[in-house]
């Protein structure tokens, strides 16, 4: 397996811990345990980032096309 299979391959996988995290943050009545999980889901965050940093510097990821304003304020106003 080749580095940039290997990369994106912990992209993904981080990506879906990130949405675990989110629903059992969510369900969690414990302060205790949701304030760790809350710590475990910040720094798989930075991880996730710093990784993804790395990817982009290499060509093994290509972003999406930044949004222009129009499209910004388009959804802005859908959401309000």
């Amino acid at each position: 397996m080749d580095e940039k299979t290997m990369v994106n391959d912990i992209l993904n996988g981080v990506k879906a811990e990130l949405k675990t995290y989110q629903g059992v943050i969510s369900e969690t009545e414990n302060m205790q345990l949701r304030q760790a999980i809350q710590q475990i889901r910040n720094n798989d965050e930075s991880f996730q980032y710093e990784l993804f940093k790395v990817a982009e510097t290499k060509g093994y990821y290509k972003p999406a096309q930044q949004a222009t304003l129009t499209e910004i304020e388009k959804v802005k106003n859908e959401l309000q």
